[in-house]
């Protein structure tokens, strides 16, 4: 009977229970999905917000991106204005100076009518003259006619003198105060201190048994040295040093390092010799090459053809009445550019014109001949633009400035040049072209005497207050001027400075 009971009810709390755990499930699952769609509701809810608050910093960007824009094209139309503005004050300048230039044209135009007129004065008065001179002195019209041109060929040329020098001071007084003006503030801007570097050629020793030692046995050393680097080691009585000598400053510059370092080293031998020279070597080409890296980043030049690079490092090694080539260089190409900013020429063109206005002597060793024309060979062999090879080759006026950067760059180079302590003379010389200033005045008719001073910046030339009178001895200094300039070859300027003077003398008895 439990069976019958237990059956049964086991079989209804199954039934039941399967039941109950359908309904359980199906209140969970409406429960999950209550859940879900809730969390779905609220990612939706955040997702809206997300969007909105990106929406508004979208804008607030744009709108930061607006204002910004506004303000660079605000102060881009302002800069062009100020361009404008700076144009045309320019324009107005380079007016004025024509109608001044268009003045003093019709001046000069003026003053030839007059000197025109003047002349047709003389011819009148010459021929009246003639006539009385035939009827006074009676002399043969040929005699009188030479006479009389002769007076009048003085006349003339003291009245043409007169114009000449009254044109000239005019024409003197607006251009040197204008080129003072650019000078002074270009060598203001440029107020620096440049060093003279000279190239060492001696060695010193610790002692005097080191010779023997860099000698070696049976030369052997010497010999060594000499091959490697390509120079000549002089060994004489001189205490303490030998004396290395070549043409090439790099070459003496290997040398002298290496044999340094040999010295400091202790042992000197062909093998170690070879090693050293050799690390030298590459030590003082990649210095080459980093010098002129160095100068090339400095001026910001750009598409330089690299080959051209070593040739300025080179310059670092050179030097010419004791001014260091590659100072020289960077110094012209710093005073081009200034005058060139003041005057509104080409900048860049003027400080590389400036820069490798001295190239050449990169490849020339001895001597300044001809570094012009190489160097604007070797510029044009690199790709260097015609506007810079004609500035190279005209330096020295080799040829016909075709620039205005190229006239800048020869006066840089001059202020550059003789600049105090800019270069050094040996005293033969110094002395040979004190003589020969001296002996230029001296050979015109009429001078007396003639000093060099100023260290032969200024000669001092006296004249015979009977044979030249007040025109003439202006004509004479000017002659004197242009004879130094064809003859002589001289850093800077030469002042000509000439002196008449009346003295009388009376004794008291």
């Amino acid at each position: 009977m439990i069976l019958q009971y237990a059956l049964p009810s086991l079989f209804f709390g199954l039934v039941i229970g399967y039941f109950l755990r359908r309904y359980i499930a199906s209140l969970k699952v409406a429960s999950a999905k209550e859940t879900a769609e809730n969390i779905l509701k609220e990612a939706q809810k955040e997702a809206e917000a997300e969007k909105r608050e990106a929406v508004l910093e979208t804008k607030d960007q744009l709108f930061k991106e607006r204002i910004n824009f506004e303000r660079e094209t605000r102060e881009r139309r302002a800069e062009l204005q100020r361009l404008e503005k700076r144009l045309l004050q320019k324009e107005e300048n380079l007016d004025k100076r024509v109608d001044v230039l268009d003045k003093k044209e019709k001046l000069i135009s003026n003053r030839e009518r007059v000197v025109d007129a003047k002349e047709a004065e003389l011819k009148k008065a010459q021929e009246e003259i003639r006539k009385e001179l035939e009827r006074i002195s009676g002399l043969t019209a040929d005699a009188a006619k030479s006479m009389l041109i002769k007076s009048m060929e003085e006349e003339a040329r003291r009245d043409a003198q007169v114009t000449i020098n009254l044109v000239e001071g005019e024409a003197k007084i607006t251009a040197e105060k204008k080129a003072r003006e650019i000078l002074v503030y270009t060598i203001q801007k440029l107020a620096s201190d440049i060093t003279s570097e000279i190239t060492v050629t001696s060695v010193s020793l610790p002692t005097d048994d080191m010779k023997g030692r860099i000698i070696g046995r049976e030369g052997r050393n010497i010999r060594a040295l000499e091959t490697l680097t390509g120079v000549d080691i002089i060994i004489d009585d001189t205490p303490e040093a030998v004396v290395i000598s070549s043409f090439d400053p790099v070459r003496r510059e290997i040398a002298r390092i290496s044999m340094e370092r040999l010295i400091a080293d202790g042992r000197i031998h062909p093998a170690r010799i070879e090693e050293v020279t050799s690390k030298v070597t590459d030590e003082v080409n990649q210095l080459i090459l980093e010098e002129g890296e160095k100068v090339v980043f400095d001026f910001s030049i750009q598409d330089l053809a690299p080959e051209l690079i070593p040739y300025i490092g080179r310059l670092h090694f050179r030097t010419s009445y004791g001014q260091n080539i590659l100072s020289h260089s960077i110094e012209v190409a710093n005073v081009s550019g200034m005058i060139a900013a003041e005057i509104g020429a080409n900048i860049e063109l003027a400080r590389r014109g400036g820069l490798l206005h001295d190239i050449g002597k990169a490849v020339i060793i001895e001597g300044d001949g001809g570094h012009a024309m190489v160097g604007a060979e070797l510029a044009r062999k690199h790709g260097e633009g015609p506007e810079v090879i004609n500035i190279i080759e005209s330096h020295h006026s080799e040829k016909e400035p075709a620039s205005i950067e190229a006239v800048i760059v020869q006066a840089a180079d001059a202020i550059s040049a003789s600049r105090p302590g800019a270069r050094r003379e040996s005293m033969d010389t110094y002395i040979k072209r004190l003589e020969s200033l001296e002996k230029i005045a001296e050979g015109f008719d009429g001078v007396d005497k003639s000093f060099a001073i100023q260290a032969g910046r200024e000669i001092r030339v006296i004249v015979n207050n009977d044979k030249i009178d007040d025109e003439k001895a202006k004509a004479v200094a000017r002659e004197i001027a242009k004879r130094i300039e064809k003859e002589l070859k001289y850093p800077g300027r030469i002042k000509v400075t000439l002196i008449r003077e009346t003295r009388i003398i009376e004794y008291a008895k």
